[in-house]
């Protein structure tokens, strides 16, 4: 963005910042300066560097916002967070809350971030919304998590599943979603019922392969420490000492989502993830059981439900674009 152009969007602002590790710039900027002209695009605001110190101009809302994102970039980069793409988007996202700097990390900088740390990364809040999730996947017992797709609902869950697991803190991780019912639909389907399933499941896997080496994953599922099943597989259990995962629970009747809270054990924590607004029950059936569930469970000691909305997807800047055209 030209100077010129900086002018016609009003009073100019002018804002400068030092950073102490200058070796650190180029981490800071990314390649060819990638990081910042992503910030001047989204924000409309013009950055220059000098050695250690950044300049920025534009509007004084924008160069504020601008200030902040660097800072917070910067103080990952030292926290050892990798700095890519969609972290810079995320950042740029979250930094239209008031309340950015006691979401992003705690108000004591002495104190450790929100993180959760699993054999393959470390991961990081990177919406308004998923530092409180975070926080109540470690607190509470059963948590609702709510809201469109790509806000990391479930990846985080996986995560924080497999941190607990690899630590002892529970001694089996269950994923399980809604699939097609054990009859005409999935008779469409080659194979025995774990390759019929497993298409369903997918998702569940990938995020799985992504907080643990392959070779543990097959291992662990092998040794039944990780089990991945259909909902269907869950009537009759009882679930002690695990963490239990229900993804895509819009697709439950209210009758599913009840048999499947009661499996709940000592010493067990269950997430429940959904979309309200994407139902595909058969025969177009609307009564959701995650909705049901919602509105009889919450406020009850030891259930927590995390609301997301478009702004905190994390996937494509698009994707939230996408959310919001279809839900206005």
């Amino acid at each position: 963005m030209t100077k010129k152009t900086q002018a016609q969007l009003g009073e100019m602002s002018h804002i400068e910042l030092k950073f102490d590790k200058p070796a650190l710039i180029a981490l800071l900027f990314g390649e060819f300066d990638r990081n910042l002209v992503t910030i001047e695009n989204r924000l409309g605001v013009y950055i220059s560097a000098r050695g250690d110190r950044v300049k920025i101009e534009g509007e004084a809302a924008a160069t504020a916002r601008t200030r902040d994102i660097l800072n917070d970039l910067y103080r990952r980069i030292l926290r050892h967070e990798e700095i890519d793409q969609s972290l810079v988007e995320a950042v740029i996202a979250m930094s239209s809350e008031p309340t950015l700097d006691g979401i992003v990390r705690k108000p004591d900088q002495e104190a450790a971030p929100i993180m959760i740390r699993t054999r393959k990364k470390t991961i990081v809040p990177r919406s308004a919304n998923q530092a409180p999730y975070m926080e109540s996947l470690a607190r509470d017992e059963i948590i609702f998590a709510l809201g469109p797709a790509g806000t990391g609902k479930t990846y985080l869950a996986v995560a924080q599943a497999v941190a607990m697991l690899i630590t002892g803190a529970v001694q089996r991780l269950i994923l399980s979603r809604p699939a097609v019912e054990a009859g005409e639909r999935l008779g469409f389907l080659p194979g025995d019922m774990k390759e019929k399933v497993d298409p369903y499941l997918r998702p569940l896997y990938d995020a799985l392969y992504d907080c643990l080496p392959a070779e543990q994953v097959e291992r662990r599922i092998e040794s039944g420490e990780i089990e991945i099943a259909p909902l269907a597989f869950m009537r009759g259990r009882t679930l002690a000492d695990s963490f239990i995962i229900l993804d895509e629970a819009q697709n439950t009747t209210p009758a599913q989502m009840k048999m499947f809270l009661t499996r709940f054990g000592m010493n067990s924590r269950m997430v429940i993830c959904g979309d309200p607004k994407q139902v595909d029950l058969p025969g177009g059936d609307k009564f959701s059981g995650l909705a049901d569930a919602v509105s009889k469970l919450e406020g009850i000691d030891g259930i927590s439900t995390i609301r997301f909305t478009s702004a905190d997807v994390v996937r494509h800047p698009l994707v939230g674009k996408i959310v919001d055209a279809y839900e206005g």
